[in-house]
């Protein structure tokens, strides 16, 4: 659902999910029905100009749309008229009995708090309009850092392409994990940032291996960053030899064997960073960087921020 002011990338990126997904399913069982139809609906069709000057024209007005919706997505943008708008506003709340998801993405959260969907729920927008959400709507529990949250049939998402792990979250919850990973290959993008996770975007781990020796391995790397995670190490671990181990692991993985460590100690250290209050140099030795000045380094080359911004900026008080 869009309007003047939305945000294209809210609309154009879960639609997009949608309609892979839904392809996708068509070529593996021909003649079979369409996984997903989706349509773009504003309250009286026709163009829409986003937040970006973009026009998009919408399918259908909201009047017009058959019953039977399944899932409805509310687009993000500047929300400031759209929440004044009594039809839109009271569509919303008739629909959401009646549909399988109600979901907003980024500031589209606004919408569904202006049409008292949200009371009650926890929910999830763009980080730097969580603080007004949770100011205008207070009965709303705003999270602030996840990247979508599901409260019931409630749906909300951070902010821009985190409409996208979204919308993968319900290709995975409807036509399963592979397809989903099917679909986020087809675009060139994570499955999937887990909700909860910060919405400081974090590298993708260990989730499309295939099944085989390499799965063993990777599951070992994540629970001894602090060990010797050479590719010698890790070839005599799998059974292979080191040419023959880099190699599979650069195919199945996307990456070296020593850019997949370095991701996984930094994950491990900014989820320590974000929790706890253990000194730079335990840190760094906990999760296998050696040194406080080597996990500095691959902060600043991979984050562009040291540890000590990087705590600053997220760690929880």
């Amino acid at each position: 659902m869009a309007y003047d002011g939305a945000s294209a990338i809210d609309v154009v990126g879960p639609t997009d999910v949608f309609a892979l997904a839904s392809d996708i399913a068509s070529a593996k069982v021909p003649g079979a029905p369409p996984a997903y139809a989706v349509e773009i609906a504003a309250v009286n069709g026709g163009v829409i100009r986003t937040l970006s000057g973009v026009q998009i024209v919408a399918h259908k007005a909201l009047a017009d749309l058959a019953p039977g919706i399944d899932t409805v997505l509310v687009a993000g943008g500047e929300t400031r008229e759209a929440t004044r708008d009594a039809r839109l506003l009271a569509w919303l709340r008739a629909t959401t009995p009646e549909v399988r998801r109600m979901g907003a993405v980024c500031t589209g959260a606004f919408l569904l708090a202006a049409a008292g969907l949200l009371a009650g729920c926890r929910a999830a927008t763009h980080w730097h309009s969580a603080a007004a959400l949770a100011r205008e709507f207070p009965g709303v529990e705003v999270d602030p850092d996840a990247i979508f949250v599901r409260s019931g049939k409630i749906y909300t998402s951070a902010g821009m392409t985190a409409g996208i792990d979204l919308a993968l979250s319900m290709v995975e919850e409807d036509l399963g994990y592979d397809m989903a990973l099917q679909v986020a290959r087809g675009l060139v993008v994570f499955l999937k940032r887990p909700g909860g996770q910060s919405q400081f975007s974090r590298p993708l781990l260990a989730q499309t291996v295939a099944a085989g020796p390499l799965q063993g391995v990777i599951d070992w790397v994540l629970r001894h960053l602090d060990a010797d995670l050479r590719v010698e190490a890790l070839a005599e671990r799998a059974g292979m030899s080191p040419r023959n181990f880099a190699r599979t692991f650069t195919r199945a993985m996307r990456m070296t064997p020593a850019k997949f460590v370095e991701a996984a100690r930094l994950e491990q250290a900014r989820s320590c960073l974000e929790g706890g209050r253990a000194s730079m140099k335990q840190l760094a030795r906990d999760c296998g960087f050696g040194t406080d000045e080597r996990m500095r380094r691959a902060f600043q080359r991979t984050l562009q921020v040291t540890p000590e911004d990087y705590r600053r900026r997220f760690g929880r008080a």
